[in-house]
């Protein structure tokens, strides 16, 4: 899986960002631990995390 930067997924629409997401757990899942491609995965979901969480309302 290829890193999903803050950047990127600033310019992704919500539903996008969901589809992102699934496909980054699911590689961070089938990755084996301590692997490179874990680490890229897990930083993925991360900025994906972050940017969703940016767009939810304040109350």
């Amino acid at each position: 899986m290829k890193l999903v930067s803050r950047f990127e997924a600033a310019s992704r629409s919500t539903a996008e960002l969901h589809g992102l997401f699934k496909e980054a757990f699911n590689a961070f899942a089938a990755a084996s631990r301590g692997s490179k491609d874990r680490r890229i995965a897990l930083s993925s979901l991360e900025n994906i995390e972050a940017e969703l969480a940016s767009r939810m309302p304040d109350y």
